[in-house]
């Protein structure tokens, strides 16, 4: 159980927290009317410190903190692949982010589905990109709660049954409020506060744990004997033979669908230039830093011999850090992980929401709806897709927010067709995409169910296999029937007598419309 000054050092982070949201009113500018750009994306113009805090504190949520050193603390060095896989985000969205934001801001997209609806013509498959989106975000919000309770229940700062259900609720309850009237710009302002407290109390806790070892050589090696006595057959601290591909694959899979998630993809378009977001991406492996250091905390709670409750390995850290540090920083480091859930979540909450708004209520039920009623009507379900998140929690066992996640990145990844090759190229038919993502989703998630929710399966080519992440394998499987059937959807066109007259014409105007100014506005 943890003591009065463990919880004066909590209270003090998370209030500190609460304290900026209500500064966020001073990120307006005075003429600004009702719109959803501005409530979702803060009117594009966010610059380079804030989008880093932002974009760092949107990608490394509260649960990587705690599910990253968990899985080190249970499997070992397989963990480690997030790593890598945080490390070619960088280059990826050094690329791709800057170019997507330049034709969203030309043609006043707010979401990544109201791009491949203009890219491509295609309403259904617009549709089918807001619904993966939505699907793949709802168990990652659910998660940032469920990284929030395991925080709290390990320090000793939850109490079980009602009070416990309390105090998550009202932490929720005072997000929800401030995203509800100043949208994404309640998280930037928290962002702020995120950044500072994950790396300072990162450094703290490793340090600590370093003068308890002596170095880390004993702690490699206490981990070591640990996980090798006691872990799964395949379990330590040097990756097997065996083990690569899985790794390697899961690291570029990873990467690859983090970049299509609508709570990314929104923090990125609230940057205010192309120039602004390369600026950035130079800049963000240092989240991946204090990553690296929560991923040494796993290794030490094996040395120290740590006892994490079964299926709850997320909690070894958190454990970890109430047994080894004083009362005062202990807190400090418990307020600074819930505050880590607290911005993802947010932004994950608004970019559901705006999804939905654009792609579905707006397309289909209410075209004619204001920029006013848009906004109001991303509020509510904003304000929903929290609620349903902490209700989601508490309904369902833990494990089952954790495989719907897993299944989320193998769903996302199958966007990648529509989204990415369709930013530099016209090629793929709609059809073609709808028809490969179908097969895709099908493929993986047939996959990982059968699998019995692992994100590694086995694949046999030729007498030869070996362990490939389920979502990279699902996305080729997907490119495969979109090229096919692209060709296919080309001959029966021209066999047909397509009115190639009016073909030239046609592609020049949408060169004209889709491609990407060489300069972005606000100084990019």
């Amino acid at each position: 159980m943890t003591d009065g000054a463990t919880t004066a050092a909590f209270l003090i982070v998370v209030g500190g927290a609460s304290l900026l949201a209500v500064t966020a009113p001073r990120l307006h500018r005075n003429d600004d009317l009702p719109s959803l750009e501005r409530w979702a994306l803060a009117d594009r113009g966010l610059g380079p410190v804030w989008t880093w805090f932002l974009l760092g504190g949107t990608i490394f949520t509260a649960y990587t903190f705690t599910a990253v050193p968990g899985q080190v603390y249970g499997r070992g060095a397989s963990a480690f692949f997030a790593l890598p896989y945080t490390v070619i985000v960088c280059p990826l969205a050094f690329v791709l982010l800057p170019r997507l934001w330049a034709v969203a801001r030309r043609h006043g997209y707010v979401t990544v589905a109201d791009f491949v609806r203009g890219r491509y013509g295609s309403p259904a498959l617009a549709l089918v990109v807001a619904l993966t989106g939505i699907l793949a975000t709802m168990p990652y919000l659910a998660l940032q709660v469920l990284g929030i309770r395991a925080v709290l229940a390990a320090a000793g700062l939850q109490a079980r049954g009602a009070a416990g259900d309390v105090a998550m609720v009202a932490l929720f309850a005072g997000l929800a409020i401030a995203t509800y009237r100043h949208g994404l710009r309640a998280p930037t302002v928290i962002s702020a506060l995120k950044a500072p407290a994950v790396f300072v109390s990162a450094a703290v806790a490793v340090g600590f744990v370093l003068a308890r070892f002596g170095g880390p050589g004993p702690m490699f090696e206490a981990a070591d004997r640990r996980l090798a006595g006691s872990g799964p057959g395949d379990a330590s601290l040097v990756l097997s033979p065996h083990q690569q591909g899985g790794f390697a694959t899961l690291a570029l899979g990873s990467a690859l669908a983090l970049l299509l998630y609508p709570h990314v993809l929104t923090a990125g378009f609230a940057a205010a230039g192309p120039h602004t977001l390369r600026r950035v991406c130079v800049v963000l492996p240092a989240w991946t830093a204090v990553l690296a250091m929560f991923g040494v905390l796993g290794i030490a709670a094996l040395a120290m011999a740590v006892d994490a409750p079964p299926g709850a390995a997320e909690a070894a850290v958190p454990l970890l850090v109430d047994r080894l540090l004083p009362a005062f920083p202990a807190g400090l480091v418990f307020g600074a992980i819930i505050v880590g859930a607290l911005v993802p979540a947010a932004v994950m909450s608004i970019a559901a929401a705006t999804s939905f708004t654009r792609n579905v209520y707006v397309a289909y039920f209410q075209p004619t709806a204001t920029p006013k009623r848009q906004t109001r009507v991303a509020q509510a379900v904003s304000l929903t897709a929290k609620v349903g998140a902490v209700a989601f929690v508490f309904g369902l066992r833990d494990q089952a927010a954790i495989n719907l996640q897993l299944l989320g990145g193998v769903w996302i990844l199958q966007i990648f067709p529509a989204v990415v090759i369709g930013l530099f190229t016209r090629r793929l038919h709609h059809r073609a995409l709808l028809v490969g993502w179908a097969v895709g989703m099908l493929a993986g998630t047939v996959a990982v169910v059968r699998e019995g929710f692992v994100s590694l399966v086995r694949i046999e080519v030729g007498g030869h296999g070996g362990q490939v992440y389920a979502g990279l394998g699902a996305l080729a499987l997907n490119l495969a029937v979109t090229l096919a059937l692209t060709g296919v959807y080309d001959r029966v066109g021209a066999a047909r007598g397509a009115d190639t007259t009016a073909l030239p014409a046609r592609l020049a105007l949408r060169s004209a419309l889709w491609r990407a100014p060489e300069k972005g506005a606000n100084g990019s």
